[in-house]
């Protein structure tokens, strides 16, 4: 039996139109996503630097995973870019391709096994709705014809979903209130500080023994957001 898509698609916000198929995804829905191992391509892993803004979850995953600090991503594969005037991370493109730090001479990804959030679900793009968060389709992003239909779960593959989607609700509502907090912020040293205070909280994080991320992340949360004037 064909799979098709197990719940009615919600209507897709107007900044996407023209960017997707028209259909918004939930996790139990099929796509046609599957580049079937990409085979030696890297298109989608140059010039993309202003679009991959890593998240805290991201960079822990990283550091983890090449057992570096923040500050050593940073001189190597990280770069810090300001949008809406909030300073975050983003992956390094290097040279004339503006190809990914993280981008082997083969063309393959070193840190396929813990790759961001956003390289995990491309094609896919994820899109934040009433209190939700859903997924599109690029339409036109991947190269390869012929993407294979996967099921929305099966190609995210994350661990523990609901916890990693709790938390990426957390932190898009953290940086939207602190978007808007800031549009009122004209002290460029109370802007510099902020955000100094805001990469210390959450991209440096030590764990204590047994203390896992979303613990320590949430722990993190509620003092953060006292400390620069959110909600």
């Amino acid at each position: 039996m064909k799979p098709t898509n197990s719940t009615n698609p919600t209507k897709i916000p107007n900044p996407l139109e023209g960017r997707s198929d028209g259909r918004l995804y939930e996790l139990k829905d099929f796509v046609k996503a599957d580049a079937g191992g990409c085979r030696g391509c890297s298109a989608c892993c140059c010039g993309v630097g202003e679009r991959l803004k890593l998240t805290p979850f991201d960079v822990f995953q990283m550091a983890r995973y090449l057992d570096l600090s923040f500050d050593a991503l940073l001189a190597r594969h990280l770069e810090l870019r300001t949008n809406e005037k909030i300073t975050l991370p983003y992956l390094r493109m290097l040279g004339p391709a503006e190809r990914c730090s993280f981008l082997s001479a083969e063309g393959r990804c070193a840190i396929h096994a813990c790759r961001p959030d956003l390289c995990r679900l491309f094609p896919l793009g994820r899109v934040y709705v009433d209190g939700d968060l859903k997924y599109f389709l690029q339409v036109g992003a991947c190269v390869k014809p012929n993407l294979k239909q996967v099921k929305v779960e099966s190609w995210i593959g994350i661990e523990n979903y609901e916890q990693n989607k709790a938390f990426l609700l957390a932190w898009h509502n953290c940086l939207k209130a602190l978007a808007f907090r800031f549009k009122f912020v004209r002290d460029e040293e109370e802007l510099k500080e902020a955000n100094a205070f805001l990469l210390e909280t959450f991209y440096r994080m030590a764990l204590k023994a047994g203390e896992d991320f979303y613990e320590a992340f949430y722990g993190r949360l509620a003092r953060a957001k006292d400390r620069l004037g959110i909600l």
